[in-house]
């Protein structure tokens, strides 16, 4: 009984601090990219990004390091391993992150093709 009580108050208590739905983009053909795109990385490396996302989801807004605002209503969430850093580029419309783009960052600068991608997404949201 005391579980079943304190289960439900906590997970109650976690919705009502969410700031921020997050939700993946989708094609018109129903694909997820970002979803397909953390197949990729290992066990350990998808729950760091998971709980990078969480962060993001209830302390929003957050700002650096984990945060980087990339341009106007753009931003990327940082996450770092141990030889290597992932990135995933989102937008916040009407209270939602949606997730637009993830890749691993090779370079110093986020590069052109990746913002791309993540900006031609963005505007099919419109």
């Amino acid at each position: 009984m005391y579980l079943f009580w304190y289960t439900s108050h906590v997970e109650k208590q976690n919705v009502e601090k969410q700031k921020l739905a997050v939700r993946f983009f989708r094609s018109d053909s129903g694909s997820e990219p970002v979803r397909s795109w953390l197949k990729e990385p290992s066990k350990e490396e998808r729950k760091a990004i998971g709980d990078d996302l969480r962060t993001m989801q209830f302390g929003w807004p957050v700002g650096m390091p984990l945060v980087r605002k990339m341009e106007n209503g753009l931003w990327e969430i940082r996450t770092e391993f141990f030889n290597r850093i992932a990135r995933v580029l989102f937008t916040v419309v009407a209270g939602e992150a949606v997730l637009l783009h993830g890749f691993i960052k090779q370079s110093r600068k986020t590069p052109q093709p990746d913002l791309k991608t993540a900006r031609k997404r963005k505007a099919l949201l419109k």
